[in-house]
């Protein structure tokens, strides 16, 4: 065939087709304008899924009547500057939309409206309004019009895909096209807290947005006001930086997990993305507290120079490729480490008012406190005056996993822990200073400590322990089951990690990139058990694996290493292996439930509780206790 160059109207509609997927996809490329226009306030309506009309009116700065007729023409565009020499560098971009294809592809499919108003300079008189037409490609003459604001723009789009029907099939109900729309407008909302936005489907109003004051504040706000007050109450502040790239943001707490990942939301330089090293890198850092069918609610904003993001990849741009990936998962795992260590005990708000109406989870600062070893685990020793009981360190050795010292676990994230608002032994034997005599031990009264004295167990499951100020009810499985996952941690970082040799060592074949890479990374696999060693080209011989993983799939384990390795930098997949496996071990390995404790168990329980990172929650992101205040049972008996 010969070669021919295709008519404007057939590019125009081949580039609607990667664009333009759904009236959602135009309804995004639209508003992305507005935003860029320095809108601070976007009206949005959909009639019948937004195949019928579309219209996106904006208080944004217009366009001027010279350069109306050029926006609709293909790869025109307000939003790339040349240098000097006439060139343009396409890894420069300061905007959401840049590519000039929007315009003139929706009006290639559709009947295009647009009608704008451009702002006026200080002191200048203001200007008029104009509109021009493109309907399936053919554009009309400008025209004046009437505008209802002093500057702006209205964008209306009717009978979208009508110049290309075959489009349509593929469209879903109108119902499921809608609710695509309500999703983008969400996502945009979410990432431009500053704009005021309202949505209306079929006529009716679903979404008003008033405009928040910019920062952490005002986003959380309008984070609340999107995913529901119970995220807005369970939510952590993630706000750390590294190398020029900053994380912003919030993530939930553990205990407020989601069956799925629709509640993940994440922003590159205020644009949402879909993108699988960002999502990794969040489930990576949950790993320690979720269960592998739990998943954490977050939004998260990545801010991070243009030069070092490639927002090209994708025609819509969904995705984005990053110069250094590495350094941005890093980032993002060690930003929501450090807040969860931070958050210390604190669990979701909901879980415990769910399940037990008047109780409410601990919402303190940090128990545990890494700067204080001695924590409460070995508090006032030589003394055992508590009711007749025995001392509760020397009992915890009756408890696997208990006789030692939590607080040795080796963070590996960055960032100072939480201050700890808790008082401290020494504190706490200085109120009784005056009334004790010299040389005489020091009596402390358990209620003093964060999680208080055993009181009594429940159904053999449940440990009810009296606090200064109330009174606390702890899962004995599921606390216990966080201290011996801890524990197991400490093994690991400190490199004790228990081998197995395989009878015939099993060589692996692989590309020989992924080889290379497995091989480069020997000393960092070894540390975690796994022995490999370079065996000719594209193939690894490994000799012993990890004692945890038992009778392993050595062929799996080896490609999903390469897999990490080739698009993380990290060997992933082994660490997740390990830490599963660790918590399997760490379930059951716990205190069973239904088995019955002494008064000294329930407190060394308590005291190692208080001195163990993370046993707020177990590993699944369950809470592991709840407390009631003694202003809440006041009220639950009428006496406030």
């Amino acid at each position: 065939m010969t070669i021919r160059r295709l008519p404007p109207e057939t590019v125009n509609r081949i580039a609607a087709g990667e664009v333009v997927e759904r009236p959602a996809s135009a309804i995004k490329e639209l508003v992305e304008n507005a935003i860029d226009a320095g809108a601070r306030s976007i009206e949005i309506q959909a009639d019948g899924g937004g195949l019928t009309r579309i219209l996106i009116a904006d208080d944004g700065k217009g366009i001027p009547r010279e350069e109306l007729p050029v926006a609709i023409e293909r790869h025109a565009t307000s939003k790339l500057e040349p240098d000097d020499a006439g060139d343009v560098d396409l890894l420069r971009i300061f905007t959401l939309g840049f590519r000039g294809e929007a315009l003139p592809s929706i009006g290639s499919v559709a009947r295009l409206n647009i009608t704008t108003r451009a702002r006026a300079e200080a002191g200048q008189p203001q200007n008029d309004a104009w509109a021009v037409s493109v309907e399936g490609g053919a554009q009309r003459p400008l025209s004046p019009a009437a505008f209802p604001g002093p500057h702006g723009a209205r964008v209306e789009v009717r009978d979208l895909f009508y110049a290309t029907p075959a489009r349509l099939k593929f469209m879903k109900s109108e119902r499921a096209e809608a609710m695509a729309i309500s999703e983008e407008i969400k996502r945009q909302a979410m990432a431009h807290e500053a704009v005021a936005f309202t949505l209306s489907l079929d006529g009716k109003t679903t979404l008003r947005l008033p405009a928040e004051h910019p920062g952490d504040e005002g986003r959380l706000k309008r984070l609340g006001a999107l995913l529901g007050r119970d995220f807005e109450a369970n939510a952590l502040l993630i706000d750390q930086e590294r190398d020029g790239v900053r994380l912003s943001g919030y993530a939930g707490l553990p205990t407020y997990s989601r069956g799925n990942a629709a509640h993940q939301f994440l922003f590159v330089n205020g644009r949402p993305v879909r993108d699988r090293l960002l999502q990794g890198a969040l489930r990576g850092a949950y790993a320690d507290f979720l269960a592998r069918d739990r998943h954490p609610a977050a939004a998260l904003f990545i801010d991070i120079d243009p030069l070092y993001v490639d927002v090209n990849v994708h025609p819509a741009k969904a995705e984005v490729r990053f110069r250094d990936p590495a350094l941005v998962r890093g980032l993002i795992v060690g930003a929501l480490r450090h807040a969860l260590h931070a958050a210390g005990h604190r669990a979701s708000t909901t879980v415990a008012a769910d399940a037990l109406s008047g109780f409410r989870p601990h919402t303190g600062e940090a128990l545990y406190n890494p700067a204080a070893p001695q924590s409460y685990s070995n508090a006032a020793p030589g003394w055992s005056g508590w009711q007749g009981w025995s001392q509760p360190a020397a009992a915890a050795q009756n408890l696997p996993g208990l006789n030692e010292r939590s607080a040795r676990v080796e963070h590996t994230w960055s960032g100072e822990a939480a201050a700890p608002s808790f008082r401290t032994l020494a504190e706490i034997q200085a109120e009784h200073a005056g009334q004790i005599a010299p040389g005489a031990p020091v009596p402390v009264d358990l209620i003093d400590y964060p999680l208080g004295a055993a009181r009594a167990q429940l159904h053999g499951t449940y440990i009810v322990a009296q606090t200064r100020d109330g009174l606390v009810v702890v899962d004995q499985h599921a606390a216990h089951e966080r201290l011996v996952y801890e524990r197991m941690k400490v093994q690991m970082a400190e490199g004790v990690v228990t081998r197995q040799a395989l009878l015939t060592p099993e060589v692996v074949e692989l590309d020989p990139a992924e080889a290379d890479r497995i091989a480069a990374k020997a000393d960092e696999l070894a540390e975690m058990g796994l022995i490999v060693e370079a065996f000719g080209a594209g193939a690894v011989l490994v000799r012993e694996t990890p004692a945890l993983l038992g009778d392993t799939d050595v062929q799996g384990l080896i490609r999903d290493i390469a897999d990490d390795l080739s698009e993380h930098g990290a060997a992933l997949s082994l660490k997740e292996r390990m830490a599963e496996v660790c918590g399997t071990m760490a379930c059951h390995g716990s205190v069973r439930a239904g088995r019955v404790l002494s008064a000294p168990e329930m407190n060394a329980l308590l005291r190692q509780m208080e001195a163990t990172p993370h046993s707020g929650q177990c590993n699944h992101g369950r809470p592991t206790y709840v407390e009631l205040k003694l202003n809440d049972l006041e009220k639950l008996f009428g006496r406030r």
